[in-house]
């Protein structure tokens, strides 16, 4: 079960990648995408966002508990919006050359703390 749990939040990873790319990515290339207009990039996006489903659906379905992962439905998605969070900011930084902030600290404890209350409390 912890196997299914470790490929649960790997793939969850990878999955926000994409996702991440295929939604900022068209900001951090807007050089070389202006000439295609919005439709072509929003197609563009959508094809990155396709890898991004191929990987989250089956994280979900290893995940959760009632396909034998250790995870229950809030769980999972508690820990999609914590990776979520943590690949943009990993992206932001490096891409955007972005600065934590005390702010974005203290948004992260509290992100800490919902994990906890999720996983705490059964």
């Amino acid at each position: 079960m912890m196997l299914r749990g470790i490929g649960s939040i790997l793939l969850l990873v990878c999955s926000n990648a994409f996702m991440t790319l295929a939604w900022y990515g068209q900001i951090m290339f807007k050089s070389r995408l202006e000439r295609f207009g919005v439709y072509a990039i929003v197609v563009f996006s959508w094809l990155i966002a396709f890898f991004e489903y191929c990987l989250q659906v089956p994280a979900n379905r290893i995940g959760f508990e009632g396909n034998g992962g250790p995870f229950s439905l809030m769980q999972l998605k508690i820990l999609q919006e914590v990776i979520t969070l943590v690949v943009f900011i990993v992206f932001s930084v490096v891409a955007f050359h972005m600065q934590v902030k005390w702010n974005h600290i203290v948004a992260g404890l509290c992100l800490i703390a919902a994990v906890y209350f999720v996983f705490g409390f059964k």
